[in-house]
C-alpha cells in the first residue's frame, strides 16, 4: 500500500473502535450474509460503503492500490464474522435505557416478546445510520418479503412477525409500529414508528410511557371558561355529564362524543371544563409537531392510537381536534377516499372499542360519513352562545376593559364566538398600561370587528339587531290590524307566523324589532343576502340553520324580503327554485316560535306559502293625521319649532309618505341644513316626488 494510502487510513475515523454495539453488529452481518446484502456491498474492485467496510474490521482492502482487490477473500471473511457473531448472539444487547423503555411499555400495552424486538430493531434502524445505509443493499421490499427480512434479522418464525405486525397485532393496534402496505420500498420506508422524534425519545433517557408521545398527544392546557359558561347546552350536557362518570369509574369501552360547531364557539374549552369538572386529565392530539409542521391524518390517529394504549390505566379523556385530517381528508371530486373512508372497519372498531373516552372535534358535521356519525354516543352541536351568554362570556373576558353598555353592544352580534372575545381581550390586557380606559375600549372594538368582517360578518359597530329609532310607536304605522292588540294575543300564545307586506319604507321591519321588545324575547334578522348561498343546496342549509337557532334561543326570526324564497313554485325555472320554497315551507311549518316575515311584492308569493302564514299584515303609507303627528314628533327630536296647523293641508296633500321617508330626512339634515318644519315639509316632498305613487285611472283606451 502506498505513503499516501496508509495516511488516508491512518486519519480516517476508526469507527471499529467505537465499541457498536454488539446486537447492531449483528443486525449487519444478517443483513450482509443470510439475506444476501453482500451482493451489493462487495463489487468486484472494492466495496460500496468504504465506512461500513471500516467498522466490520476490512480496513486493509480500503484504498488497497498496491495489490488487487480479493472479493474471495473478503467474502469468507464475512462469513467468518457472520458465524462468530451468530456464535456470541446471546452477549448482542442494546442499551440498558432502550430496553427499560420498552419494558415499560410493554407492560403498559401489552407487547409479546416478538412486539419488543420488532420495536428494538425499528429504533435503532431510524437512530442507526448505518443500519439504515446497509438495509438499503436489499433492495425495494414487497410487504411479505418485509416480513421474511425481519424474520432472519430477529431470529423469529415469520408467522409470529407477520401476527405481530398484522392489523390485529398490538403494535398496529397501539400506534407503534405500522406498515406501508400500499408500495413497495426499502426496509426503512416500510416500517413506521409513531413519530419522527419517538425513536429519539426512547432511546436517549428512561422516562414515563406518555412523554415518549410528547410531540403528537400532549396534556392539555388548562381551560379559560366553565361549565357555567356553557348553559345554552344545558340538555345536552345533562345527559353527557353524568355518563362521563360512569363511563370513567366502569372503564366502559367506546365512549365517543362528537362536536361540532362554528370556529371559536368553544369546542375545545367546553372538553376542558368537562375534564375539569368530572376531576379527570385530558390530552390533546396534536395536528403539528415541534417544528411548526401540519402532522398528516394518518400520522395523527397513530398517535390516537398510542395514547389509547398508553392511557388505558389512568383516569383521562382524549381530545381530537380537527377530525376533518381523518374523516374528510380525501378529495371527492377525483374519488379519492379519507383515511376513515379507506379504512372504515377499522374505523368502525376504533370507535367501539377504544378504552379512554374521546372528544372528536370538527367545525361541520358534514365531514362525516352517515355510517360514522352512528358510531358515536352523542353528537353535540356548540352554537354561538345566545345573547346573555355572550354577555357574560364578555364581561368576563374583558375584565373592565368596556363598559356596560359597550358589553350590551357586543353581545348584540349574533356571530360573535366565545374565542374572538378572548383573543381580542388577551392581546389588550397584555398592553393595557400603555393605554388608556377609552383607547383599551376602541382596541377591543377593533380587534373583534376586524375579526368579525375577516369572517365574513358585519361589525359589532353596526348596532345592535333589535334597535329601534328614537321616534318609534306602533300608532305612527298604517296596518289593516290593531298593532298593539296583536303584540298582547302574540304574548299570549306565544308562537306565530306572521307576513307583512306593504311598500317600502311603511315600517314592517321595525314592528318586527318592536314586537320582539314586547315579547321579551331575542331577535333574530335575516336578509335575503344572508341566507342566500352561491351552492347547490347552501340556501336551504341556511334557512334550516336560521330557524334552528332561532328555536334554540327562544328568539323571534324576522326574515326580511322573503319573497326571495318564497316564490310560486308553478313560474319555477330551475330546480333549486323549488327546493328554497319547499325547504322554508318546511321549516315554518316545524317551527314553534315567533316568525316574522316581510315582503314588498305580495302579489308573487307561492300559494301554500300564504295559506301558512297565521296573519297577513298589510303596512301603507301613512294617514294625514300619522303623518302630522309624526312630524311633530321628529320636529321635536331635532329641535325645530313646532310645525304651524296651515302646513298641514300641504303635508296632507303627499299620499305616499312612509315613516322610512322621515327617518331619511332626517338623517340628511346636516347636508340639508334643514331650520324649519316648512323645510321638511319640502325635502319629504322632494321624496314622494321620487316615487312611482298610486295612479289614478286614464279612462277609456
Amino acid at each position: 500500500m502506498s505513503s499516501m494510502n496508509t495516511q488516508r487510513l491512518a486519519t480516517r475515523p476508526n469507527q471499529s473502535s467505537l465499541d457498536l454495539p454488539p446486537k447492531i453488529k449483528l443486525w449487519l452481518l444478517r443483513l450482509l450474509v443470510p439475506l444476501a446484502g453482500h451482493k451489493s456491498f462487495v463489487q468486484h474492485h472494492g466495496f460500496s460503503d468504504d465506512r461500513l467496510a471500516d467498522v466490520l474490521g476490512f480496513g486493509e482492502w480500503i484504498d488497497a492500490e498496491q495489490s488487487p482487490f480479493d472479493a474471495s477473500a473478503v467474502r469468507k471473511k464475512l462469513s467468518k464474522l457472520y458465524r462468530a457473531a451468530e456464535n456470541r448472539r446471546d452477549d448482542a444487547d442494546i442499551s440498558p435505557c432502550l430496553g427499560a423503555n420498552i419494558a415499560r411499555l410493554a407492560r403498559l400495552t401489552g407487547l409479546s416478546a416478538t412486539d419488543c424486538k420488532i420495536l428494538e430493531f425499528v429504533v435503532m434502524l431510524k437512530n442507526e445510520r448505518l443500519l439504515d445505509d446497509t438495509a438499503d443493499f436489499l433492495g425495494s421490499l414487497s410487504s411479505s418479503k418485509l416480513f421474511h427480512v425481519l424474520s432472519v434479522l430477529l431470529d423469529e418464525p415469520e408467522p409470529l412477525i407477520r401476527a405481530s405486525l398484522g392489523s390485529l397485532g398490538v403494535l398496529a393496534h397501539s400506534g407503534l409500529v405500522s406498515i406501508d402496505r400500499s408500495r413497495t420500498a426499502l426496509l426503512n420506508g416500510k416500517l413506521q414508528l409513531l413519530s419522527d422524534s419517538f425513536a429519539d425519545h426512547i432511546a436517549s433517557s428512561e422516562t414515563d410511557p406518555i412523554a415518549l408521545l410528547r410531540d403528537t398527544v400532549a396534556l392539555s392546557s388548562p381551560g379559560k371558561l366553565t361549565l357555567s359558561d356553557y348553559r345554552h347546552v344545558d340538555e345536552s350536557l345533562s345527559v353527557l355529564l353524568p355518563y362521563l362518570r360512569r363511563a370513567l369509574s366502569s372503564r366502559r369501552k367506546g365512549v365517543n362524543i362528537f362536536v361540532h360547531g362554528e370556529p371559536g364557539t368553544g369546542k375545545s374549552e367546553l372538553a376542558k371544563a368537562l375534564a375539569a369538572h368530572v376531576d379527570c386529565e385530558l390530552f390533546e392530539v396534536a395536528s403539528e409537531n415541534d417544528d411548526g409542521d401540519p402532522i398528516n391524518g394518518e400520522r395523527r390517529m397513530r398517535a390516537f392510537r398510542a395514547a389509547q394504549s398508553f392511557l388505558r390505566q389512568r383516569s383521562a379523556m382524549i381530545v381530537f381536534d380537527e377530525v376533518e385530517d381523518v374523516f374528510n381528508d380525501g378529495d371527492r371530486f377525483f374519488g379519492r377516499k379519507s383515511i376513515a373512508q379507506t379504512r372504515k372497519a377499522w374505523m368502525n372498531r376504533v370507535l367501539e372499542a377504544n378504552p379512554v373516552p374521546t372528544f372528536w372535534l370538527c367545525n361541520s358535521v358534514e365531514c362525516l360519513d352517515a355510517a360514522f356519525i352512528r358510531r358515536f354516543d352523542m353528537v353535540i352541536e356548540l352554537p354561538v352562545p345566545p345573547r346573555s351568554q355572550r354577555a357574560k362570556i364578555i364581561e368576563n373576558a374583558c375584565n373592565g376593559l368596556l363598559d356596560a353598555p359597550a358589553v350590551d353592544l357586543m353581545a348584540a352580534s349574533e356571530n360573535l364566538a366565545p374565542a374572538i372575545v378572548t383573543r381580542a381581550a388577551a392581546v389588550v390586557h397584555s398592553i393595557r398600561e400603555e393605554l388608556g380606559p377609552e383607547e383599551a375600549a376602541a382596541a377591543m372594538q377593533r380587534l373583534i370587528d376586524s375579526t368579525l368582517q375577516a369572517q365574513g360578518h358585519p361589525p359589532t359597530a353596526q348596532g345592535s339587531p333589535d334597535a329601534l329609532p328614537q321616534t318609534y310607536d306602533p300608532a305612527f304605522v298604517h296596518a289593516d290590524v290593531d298593532l298593539g292588540n296583536l303584540a298582547s294575543s302574540m304574548l299570549r300564545a306565544r308562537s306565530g307566523r306572521l307576513c307583512l307586506y306593504g311598500p317600502p319604507g311603511t315600517g314592517k321591519t321595525a314592528f318586527g324589532r318592536w314586537l320582539a321588545r314586547q315579547l321579551g324575547v331575542p331577535l333574530h334578522v335575516r336578509r335575503a343576502s344572508d341566507l342566500m348561498s352561491m351552492w347547490v343546496g347552501g340556501s336551504e342549509k341556511n334557512i334550516a340553520h336560521a330557524f334552528r337557532q332561532a328555536q334554540r334561543e327562544g328568539a323571534l326570526l324576522l326574515i326580511d324580503e322573503v319573497d326571495s324564497f318564497l316564490q310560486d313554485r308553478r313560474g319555477a325555472v330551475r330546480s333549486w327554485e323549488v327546493t328554497q320554497v319547499n325547504e322554508m315551507l318546511t321549516q315554518m311549518e316545524a317551527f314553534c316560535g315567533v316568525f316574522v316575515a316581510s315582503t314588498n311584492l305580495m302579489d308573487g308569493l307561492d300559494q301554500a306559502a300564504l295559506r301558512r302564514f297565521d296573519l297577513k299584515v298589510k303596512f301603507d303609507y301613512l294617514l294625514p293625521r300619522q303623518a302630522w303627528d309624526l312630524l311633530c314628533r321628529y320636529c321635536d327630536v331635532l329641535g325645530l319649532p313646532a310645525p304651524g296647523a296651515a302646513l298641514s293641508t300641504r303635508l296632507g296633500r303627499l299620499r305616499t309618505l312612509t315613516p322610512g321617508d322621515f327617518a331619511v330626512i332626517a338623517r340628511q339634515r346636516p347636508l340639508r341644513g334643514l331650520a324649519c318644519p316648512a323645510d321638511f315639509i319640502s325635502a319629504l316632498e322632494a321624496e314622494c316626488a321620487l316615487k312611482e305613487g298610486p295612479r289614478s285611472g286614464l279612462g277609456f283606451l
